[in-house]
């Protein structure tokens, strides 16, 4: 049988069947799917492909899904570090994207962002920023896969006036690339901080008309639940539950500071969270319950946020802190294994985006999201266990091979829809201006 690619691969890690690790197996692609997985033999007699990649030191594994990032924010990076969460946002982001922020900037920076994310081996990311067309065209032309939040806030930026007219602007958004493949959608209201009652109704309200996700910030740091507590009488999560906005079409980013009674809700509503651990250390905001919620059954993904509160969107860091923080946080080892911790970052994410059916494992019939990562190099050798290797061990510069819908993205520091001297041109024409919001003393 033709077909268009057959990957011979060292180690394959499917993540489903959990636990599972193939030996010397192929993966057989064509027309952007998965076909068939089946030994070496069984592919070099029964497929004649044109294409044919030997991966002979190298573990295959899905393409990894970073389910909470700012895409449009790298060009921000290091903007103000050192900082937490509301003076940051309040004193230096707000005020830079206030001036900055406009379709050509968040298509260069999510553009820059993309090549970032392909290069360390994501290959789906879900985004929450302003002129998400923008994005999508970035997205488009890097060959990633993206859902791109509707963002809704009641305040007024460059982007929209108020919460009508960031509707309206999703909305059209989403009319825009609904025949795009590569491209899916969510409402994206900002935080509970940021939106109202009536303006999160609207939403769950949408969201069940137009059968797409709701993703938003919740419970990142002390203060925000002490605000709600404040103005509502109420915590974040239980203003949300009385508004009807939990379900299993809603993803929460962070959940860092979570109450018993508040897992149950998310756990009985079939609730997701994207745990986000470098950017929650980095700004203090502290360390989410993860093995509690494990224990609860929550679904939990990973996300890197953006790169300008991170400063890395790097996957397999999140996966190691993610592990790390788990252990050390319970005082259990056993918490949070490799192959835990490899769902989290793969199926559990596409599970929480409604995509579980097409990505996220290595299965037939699935699209061939697929990223290899080297296992030879001297740091990863010698490899007893090469999933526990990718959590501990590896980093995204062992990344070789990354395929997007059965499309070979990247291999080996070149991509296949982004040229250098293009991401060269783009960091050259914003750096200067950013920089005037940075709380350093930029010299160029």
């Amino acid at each position: 049988m033709l077909v268009d690619t057959v990957i011979y691969a060292r180690w394959i890690a499917p993540v489903s069947p959990h636990g599972t690790l193939l030996h010397n197996h192929a993966v057989v692609l064509n027309a952007g799917a998965i076909v068939a997985i089946c030994s070496r033999q069984n592919a070099a007699s029964s497929y004649s492909a044109q294409n044919e990649v030997h991966l002979d030191t190298h573990l295959l594994i899905p393409g990894l899904i970073n389910l909470h990032t700012h895409a449009a924010m790298a060009l921000m990076r290091g903007l103000a570090d050192d900082k937490p969460l509301m003076p940051w946002l309040q004193q230096h982001v707000w005020p830079a994207e206030q001036a900055l922020i406009s379709p050509d900037f968040v298509r260069d920076s999510s553009l820059l962002a993309c090549a970032e994310m392909l290069k360390g081996g994501i290959t789906t990311f879900n985004d929450m920023y302003f002129y998400p067309q923008a994005t999508a065209d970035a997205c488009l032309q890097a060959g990633m896969r993206a859902n791109l939040g509707l963002v809704i806030l009641e305040f007024p930026t460059r982007y929209a006036s108020h919460a009508a007219e960031y509707l309206e602007k999703g909305l059209d958004a989403y009319d825009s690339w609904r025949e795009q493949a590569l491209i899916s959608s969510s409402f994206a209201p900002h935080a509970p901080y940021t939106v109202s009652d009536a303006t999160f109704e609207q939403v769950v309200t949408y969201s069940a008309q137009l059968n797409i996700g709701i993703h938003t910030h919740l419970h990142e740091t002390h203060a925000e639940i002490t605000e709600s507590e404040q103005k509502y009488h109420l915590r974040p999560l239980a203003r949300l539950a009385n508004l009807r906005l939990l379900g299993p079409q809603v993803s929460f980013a962070h959940a860092v500071h979570l109450q018993q009674q508040e897992m149950d809700m998310l756990a009985e509503n079939g609730c997701h969270i994207a745990h986000c651990p470098s950017s929650n250390l980095k700004l203090a905001s502290g360390v989410a319950p993860v093995s509690e919620c494990l224990k609860h059954r929550i679904n939990i993904g990973l996300g890197t946020d953006g790169a300008a509160s991170n400063n890395r969107l790097d996957m397999f860091t999140e996966m190691r802190i993610a592990a790390l923080l788990a252990k050390g946080m319970s005082g259990d080892a056993e918490v949070l294994s490799a192959h835990q911790t490899l769902e989290m970052a793969t199926i559990n994410g596409a599970r929480a985006l409604g995509l579980d059916d097409r990505i996220g494992s290595i299965e037939v019939g699935k699209r061939a999201d697929l990223t290899a990562i080297r296992m030879d190099a001297l740091e990863s050798t010698p490899v007893f266990d090469p999933v526990s290797h990718l959590v501990y061990v590896s980093g995204r510069e062992h990344v070789s091979h990354v395929w997007v819908d059965g499309a070979l993205q990247y291999q080996s520091g070149v991509f296949s829809g982004i040229e250098p001297q293009e991401l060269q041109a783009i960091i050259t024409k914003w750096q200067p201006q950013v920089a005037r919001y940075t709380s350093g003393n930029y010299k160029g």
